[in-house]
């Protein structure tokens, strides 16, 4: 009966297909299938390629518990008031395999076939062995068989919640699962509706640096891995010879990588889709925190080495970025932007204060951006992100992706090929400075449109109305050697020359508003006079300009 339904719903969603239900750039038939979605490299930049081009993720995260037909009612109005064009949706283990050898795909089919009616990509969430370093995802077949598949023992003997990475019967099983899936995402989804998927969720283990079982110290007090030791430079030996105090975070996180990769690998031998893993931070300013503070073993920024090096099938390593100060969110996208790492933000804060980061993400060539938990389904996670998720949360993220949502795939190109830059407004509102080359943009924030704040002295006009918190934030692609295309919110963009002994003085030779549509420029009008005379000034309401300056 199992293997009937399966087929069944194969049958549905490939006559759906080709019946040409749903938005006609995703309709398709089986022998003119879509590109399968890649991540390319050149010149140490990286792009998501879809449909053959460079592409930006304008993502929202569904809540955990979203993973249900009955809940895309409530996800969908979300995605589309946030002008989203990706959505981000666990697939669990227990969901799919509730008895072992037996799979139920429903709601994958459900999910696929809403979200090309609603003309959003999908990013699935693997939720398995590891899901915020837990087992709660696994199947009850897993949790009640810990001899089978055995919990991690923590440096006191104590047995923890969390699941060993040395046991091939937990990975084996976890593994066959993840590749039915991934046979099964191949067989239904010829338009390429599902981008990547994320294997696991923050992986690691709290309160513990590693695992302690027998099984553990064996592999422990034996020699650590060749191309490990390589890497580092270092003599061979013991993990505690060659790794001294950070030994056991080494090796957790060795172990841990190596077992995200034989799953990963696995699927993608079946359907090679992009894939990626999440990370659960660590402090990003302070280098020797305790592991004991954070999810030792799993991809955060001081091993990421060792997971890439352990997994090459995993493209990236992607950061959960809660953090309510503006100076550790800049930390973390540094941290997770190095090379053979590129920035891809699939998780951040739903609260207000969030959402300027987009601009200094897309500085950081960004593949995505997606607050988390912007559904109504009646949930959120204050105090990491709003109190309430309602249109009044959303309203800041989706300003500023209704306008990047016209220019993403422009931008995708550019930040693949061109220079780029982005900033958003610190806690403290102070300006910034963007190294353009020949030229240099200074980004300012709580000013009015015309004129200097110095006309004002004893403020006694205040600031201008929604800028008492920090929202802004200003993004720049280069178009040619003087010609910039430049996007922003609650910012002043000033432009000069960079060298301040120059005796040329700089002029703007046109700033145009406009848009994109079919990937061409469309002119809307020419900025000048007091629209220019004072920089460029972006309101709550974000523009897309094109900027040529000139000397004089």
């Amino acid at each position: 009966m199992q293997c009937s339904r399966v087929i069944i719903a194969s049958l549905i969603a490939l006559s759906f297909v080709v019946a040409g239900c749903g938005p006609k750039k995703h309709n398709t038939s089986v022998v003119s299938a879509a590109p399968v979605p890649e991540i390319v490299q050149k010149n140490g930049r990286t792009a998501l390629m879809v449909d053959g081009a460079p592409f930006l993720m304008l993502g929202v995260q569904a809540n955990n518990a979203a993973n249900y037909p009955s809940q895309l009612p409530k996800i969908w109005p979300a995605v589309e008031q946030l002008h989203a064009n990706t959505l981000e949706i666990p697939v669990a283990w227990e969901q799919i395999e509730p008895t072992e050898g037996r799979f139920d795909f429903a709601w994958v089919d459900t999910l696929v076939k809403e979200a090309r009616i609603h003309d959003t990509r999908l990013v699935l969430l693997w939720f398995a062995t590891w899901k915020n370093t837990g087992p709660a995802y696994t199947p009850a077949w897993v949790k009640l068989d810990g001899k089978r598949f055995p919990h991690l023992i923590d440096a006191k003997g104590q047995v923890s919640s969390v699941l060993s990475p040395h046991f091939r019967t937990t990975l084996e099983a976890d593994k066959k699962a993840f590749v039915a899936l991934m046979s099964h995402l191949k067989e239904i989804d010829p338009q390429r509706t599902v981008l990547m998927v994320q294997v696991e969720n923050e992986p690691g283990t709290y309160k513990s640096a590693r695992d302690y079982s027998p099984a553990a110290q064996k592999l422990f007090a034996g020699p650590v891995p060749e191309k490990l030791v390589k890497h580092f430079n270092k003599q061979p030996g013991t993990w505690a010879q060659v790794f001294g105090k950070n030994a056991d975070e080494y090796f957790h996180a060795w172990s841990i990588a190596s077992y995200i990769e034989d799953v990963a690998a696995a699927g993608k031998a079946v359907y090679p889709l992009p894939m990626y893993v999440n990370a659960a931070l660590r402090d990003p300013i302070k280098p020797d925190a305790d592991p004991l503070t954070y999810a030792a073993g799993g991809p955060t920024w001081n091993v990421l080495g060792i997971y890439h090096l352990a997994a090459p099938s995993i493209f990236t390593a992607a950061p959960d970025i809660y953090s309510h100060d503006g100076a550790t969110v800049f930390a973390h996208m540094d941290r997770y932007t190095v090379p053979g790492n590129p920035l891809m933000i699939v998780e951040i804060g739903s609260s207000q204060d969030f959402a300027r980061y987009v601009y200094a993400a897309m500085g950081h060539r960004t593949l995505g951006f997606a607050p988390f938990g912007i559904d109504f389904t009646g949930y959120s996670n204050w105090p990491l992100g709003a109190k309430v998720v309602d249109a009044e949360t959303v309203a800041p993220f989706a300003t500023n992706f209704k306008v990047l949502h016209t220019m993403s795939r422009e931008w995708a190109k550019l930040a693949y090929e061109s220079d780029v830059w982005g900033v958003s407004e610190p806690d403290d509102h102070k300006a910034q400075e963007i190294n353009l080359g020949r030229w240099k943009a200074t980004v300012s924030y709580q000013e009015w449109q015309f004129g200097l704040k110095e006309w004002d002295p004893k403020g006694a006009n205040g600031i201008p109305a929604g800028s008492e918190n920090p929202e802004g934030g200003v993004a720049i692609a280069r178009l040619g050697p003087d010609e910039f295309l430049v996007t922003g919110i609650h910012a002043r963009a000033t432009f000069n020359l960079a060298n301040p002994k120059s005796a040329d003085g700089m002029q703007f030779l046109s700033v145009e508003e406009g848009h994109y549509a079919n990937g061409k420029w469309v002119f809307e009008r020419v900025w000048n006079g007091d629209q220019t005379d004072w920089g460029l000034n972006f309101t709550d309401t974000p523009r897309i300009l094109r900027v040529k300056l000139a000397t004089y």
